[in-house]
């Protein structure tokens, strides 16, 4: 579905690259993780992604079809939840009067679910929203459009637990199978239990790229009070119950995944990952 393919993007006056080399594959029926550091250029790949950046070198294919040519039959077929946005002073119904017909699948059904599970009314106006609600209607417009390809970036930021908690229920209602999600966020909390995949980057390239259902049968995540187990852990973090541990999977039982503990290990830890997932 996705081809991104070397992809790098410099931005101008600066000597180290925002994105290097990055080449990845997104495959329709997934949530994708896109985890880093600030400033390693994440928020540069989702807009390199749609068009909207031109790549120094490498490309970013959808469905064959360069991305950046921004052609209409492919704009139909991204839509990008940015972290800053501005939304017109008009109604929700204008807005969708006007900015519906550029997505040929969009879905007033699903926009109403997305409206109900973030207890939104329909007849609302833009311009009297918050940040925090206007991201909702956003991210709500975005996911009813039914694109291929949605990106998002950081769209739980600024939401209270009830919205991050009808976000995750959205997701999970709205997904299907000819669809693809890519979500950058730092709140790894709000999606641990959303994705099939996860994506870490560094600023020099891509640290680990791997199902969950990949890493869970290499890594396992676990809560243990053993100073041997933590001793001999790959990562090992304080908790008020212990410590919380990440070793190699070498009886074959899966836990649940630790996006935070993963993330860590792969940032402090870089080698052992790249080992462990044959990534160097």
């Amino acid at each position: 579905m996705l081809t991104i393919n070397n992809l790098t993007f410099r931005y101008p006056y600066r000597s180290k690259p925002a994105v290097n080399n990055v080449s990845l594959e997104i495959l329709p029926g997934g949530i994708y993780g896109l985890l880093g550091e600030n400033g390693v250029g994440k928020s540069t790949l989702l807009y390199l992604i749609s068009g909207l950046l031109t790549p120094n070198e490498g490309n970013s294919m959808l469905f064959g079809v360069d991305t950046r040519k921004r052609e209409p039959q492919t704009l139909s077929d991204i839509i990008l939840v940015p972290e800053e946005f501005n939304l017109p002073n008009i109604s929700l119904s204008e807005y969708v009067k006007v900015n519906a017909p550029f997505y040929p699948n969009f879905s007033q059904e699903i926009l109403e679910l997305c409206l109900d599970e973030f207890h939104l009314e329909r007849n609302l106006h833009l311009g009297r929203l918050s940040m925090g609600q206007k991201k909702k209607v956003f991210i709500a417009f975005a996911i009813a459009a039914n694109t291929k390809l949605l990106l998002m970036d950081e769209p739980t930021n600024g939401f209270d637990i009830p919205g991050k908690a009808a976000f995750r229920a959205i997701m999970a209602r709205t997904m299907s199978e000819e669809r693809a999600v890519v979500i950058s966020t730092h709140q790894v909390q709000d999606i641990n239990l959303l994705l099939d995949h996860v994506i870490i980057m560094a600023n020099d390239g891509i640290v680990l790229n791997a199902s969950v259902g990949q890493i869970l049968q290499k890594l396992a995540f676990k809560v243990t009070i053993n100073q041997e187990e933590i001793e001999q852990a790959l990562f090992a973090q304080p908790s008020l119950a212990g410590a919380v541990i990440v070793k190699e999977n070498t009886d074959g039982i899966e836990t649940d995944i630790n996006l935070e503990s993963l993330f860590q290990l792969a940032v402090f830890n870089r080698p052992i990952v790249e080992r462990i997932f044959q990534n160097k």
